[in-house]
């Protein structure tokens, strides 16, 4: 009888040294996969990184022609604006002054006269 302990004993212990052997196993396939799918995520980054330089570098030249255009425009309507001030200047302050000195007296609308 205690020699079938004994063999159920180290059965036990044989089973257990499997399954150690089996969770090591694992964990290390988990890690080995764990650092190929890095490997393959820093592959795909470069390779989109490169990509995306790649397309910057040939439409730097149209952002650059369309910032020159839209400049030009601008300085355009500036100017525009600018030569409308000088124009009209003189006739809106003349205006604005006729309506501050030149007051005709009157009642107001709401007011009503004495009889």
């Amino acid at each position: 009888m205690s020699g079938q302990i004994q063999t159920l004993l180290e059965a036990e212990k044989e089973a257990a040294k499997i399954v150690q052997d089996a969770r090591q196993y694992r964990i290390q396939k988990l890690k080995d996969a764990r650092a190929e799918a890095e490997k393959e995520i820093q592959e795909y980054k470069k390779s989109k990184e490169a990509e995306f330089s790649a397309f910057e570098s040939s439409h730097a030249g149209v952002t650059s022609e369309a910032q020159s255009s839209i400049d030009k425009d601008t300085q355009s309507n500036l100017a525009s604006i600018k030569s409308s001030y000088a124009s009209n200047k003189g006739s809106v302050v003349k205006k604005l002054m006729d309506r501050v000195i030149l007051v005709e007296p009157q009642l107001h609308r709401n007011l009503q006269k004495a009889k």
